[in-house]
């Protein structure tokens, strides 16, 4: 049973290495005491709209 603090580490390695892979990228940018915060970055151009 795992608790607080009890990951193993892999989701955010998995999580980059499969970003990478497309391009992207995954980046922290939250404020420590205040809980994680990561955001996706998607090369310009690399996105479409739904409908499109």
């Amino acid at each position: 049973e795992r608790g607080y603090g009890k990951g193993t580490g892999w989701g955010l390695f998995i999580a980059r290495e499969i970003l990478a892979v497309t391009g992207m990228t995954l980046k922290e940018c939250g404020t420590e005491g205040t809980g994680a915060r990561f955001e996706i970055e998607l090369p310009p151009g690399h996105f479409r709209e739904n409908g499109e």
